[in-house]
């Protein structure tokens, strides 16, 4: 028993580290499309991308896990069955259960993993990538040269070119104006050629001018008040104008600002977090709650039930101590009363609802964001779950189809985990609206999948032939030899009795 379990763990391992890498790298391309406009054009170094993509590639494995395990189990027992290794194991009194034993503690390993790795290495990762990826957003994309075009990327200059060779890079008709005064176009240098190149630290533009002149007003604050204008123009053959540049240096964003983050904590820290949250969100809503009017009793009663339980406080409900009928009430008073007491209950309920038009767009979204960590929170955990789901999903599919290799199993896995993928989002969604309790939300694509799994477990393990086409097409011609002798079994009756009566 110990060289078929050793035999059945060597065809699962090697086909799982194979579709774990290429799950990692398909979600990783993934990422590049996502985020490729915010890399492009500015000049990052192959460092840092790669960092980038490093930490991306660790931020897919919880989402790696479950569908390599998948695409691996479908494999490793389609394969199996495909070369009648199933049939032979059966055949010598080994059931599937049996078979699938050590795998269930590697599914159950691989579950541990998942869930260690999303509460302890995850947050650290994020928060690096967090870090990483913020920085990248704020850098200045390089300095591009447009024909025609002012470009201001150079803080306090605009620059126009109206031709660029592509060969050598050299620029013609070439017009600056300087802004760093702000005083309008009062500085301008015109050249007939030039180049330009920045330092290597990126600090600075090297801008080097050739046959030109600048034009300059002197003192333009001073000209307006005495209308006299001081104009100043020198020519020049070769000049060289060092520019310094501001954001065009990569500089990495502090961690320390994105730490409380809900993707950058842990289970503990996501628990902490969020008790201080709901502490905040509870006073919230009392203040909105107090800040209603009603009658003085009812005021006292709302301001009594929404506080916070203390057992040296006692609590005296409203008594009720004789009925009253409102209509009789008012039908006694004068015209005046009732219409004062209409007028005030009418400015009441028109502050009460001013009250809640203030309040609820802010209670929303602090509850909105408070649903963010207790999602965080489920999800290091359905995650992880989905891992042994997955197995048990993708060990008897493999049995039924009985078809190794990436081409069957592959178009299975992905079908499968596209749908519990999409089953598990309109669950967060929901959770996250606040339509479904959390546990709702965050565990649908679960509750729903491991039936699902443990319906095909028990089916491959009867030797039931769910995915055979031929056990369909039997059934189906049965149901239609079924129903054409029902049509004739009338027909024959009807012969039969006006034989009888002949």
């Amino acid at each position: 028993m110990k060289r078929l379990h050793q035999y059945v763990l060597k065809s699962f391992l090697g086909p799982f580290f194979m579709t774990f890498f290429i799950c990692v790298f398909i979600l990783l391309m993934q990422f590049l499309w996502k985020y490729i406009d915010d890399m492009v054009g500015k000049g990052l170094e192959w460092g840092i991308v790669a960092e980038l993509l490093l930490y991306a590639s660790m931020g897919l494995i919880p989402m790696a896990f479950p569908l390599a395990t998948l695409l691996a189990s479908i494999m490793t027992f389609g394969s199996l069955g495909e070369n009648y290794e199933l049939v032979a194991m059966k055949a010598s009194g080994i059931s599937l259960f049996r078979i699938m034993k050590p795998l269930v503690f590697v599914a159950i390993g691989l579950s541990l993993f998942a869930f260690y790795f999303s509460n302890n290495i995850l947050p650290q990762t994020n928060l690096k990538f967090g870090a990483l990826m913020s920085s990248i957003k704020k850098q200045k994309p390089e300095m591009v040269i447009t024909e025609g075009i002012f470009t201001n990327d150079i803080d306090g200059y605009s620059i126009k070119v109206d031709r660029k060779s592509k060969k050598t890079n050299m620029l013609y008709k070439i017009l600056i104006y300087d802004h760093r005064d702000n005083h309008g176009n009062t500085s301008v240098t015109v050249a007939d050629s030039g180049f330009m190149k920045i330092s290597e630290d990126k600090k600075f533009m090297i801008m080097t001018l050739f046959a030109g002149e600048n034009a300059k007003d002197e003192d333009p604050t001073q000209n307006k008040r005495t209308k006299r204008y001081t104009f100043r123009r020198t020519h020049f053959q070769k000049q060289v104008v060092t520019v310094p540049l501001r954001g065009f240096d990569f500089k990495r964003t502090d961690e320390d600002n994105l730490r409380n983050m809900y993707r950058m904590l842990t289970l503990n820290q996501l628990e902490h977090v969020e008790d201080s949250l709901y502490k905040d969100y509870n006073y919230r809503v009392r203040r909105f709650a107090i800040n209603m009017r009603y009658n003085q009793k009812l005021n006292k009663s709302v301001v009594d039930l929404s506080n916070v339980e203390d057992s040296l406080r006692s609590y005296t409900p409203i008594v009720v101590d004789r009925e009253l009928n409102y209509d009789s009430l008012v039908s006694n008073l004068d015209p005046m009363q009732r219409d004062e007491l209409y007028s005030t209950a009418v400015n009441q309920a028109r502050m009460n609802k001013q009250t809640i038009d203030q309040n609820i767009f802010e209670l929303y979204n602090i509850k909105k964001n408070l649903n963010k960590y207790t999602m965080e929170k489920h999800r290091k955990f359905t995650w992880s779950v989905a891992c042994l789901i997955f197995f048990f999903i993708g060990a008897p599919l493999g049995a039924i189809i009985r078809k190794g290799g990436l081409g069957m199993p592959t178009v299975v896995s992905i079908f499968m985990f596209i749908l519990y993928y999409m089953v598990s989002i309109s669950g967060e969604k929901a959770a996250r609206e606040d339509v479904w309790t959390m546990t709702e939300g965050m565990w649908l694509a679960s509750i729903i999948f491991f039936p699902l799994g443990f319906f095909l477990t028990y089916k491959a393990a009867t030797d039931s032939g769910l995915m055979n086409v031929e056990t369909y097409q039997y059934k189906l011609k049965k149901f239609i030899n079924f129903i054409l002798r029902k049509k004739n079994q009338p027909e024959n009756s009807e012969h039969a009795n006006s034989a009888a009566n002949q």
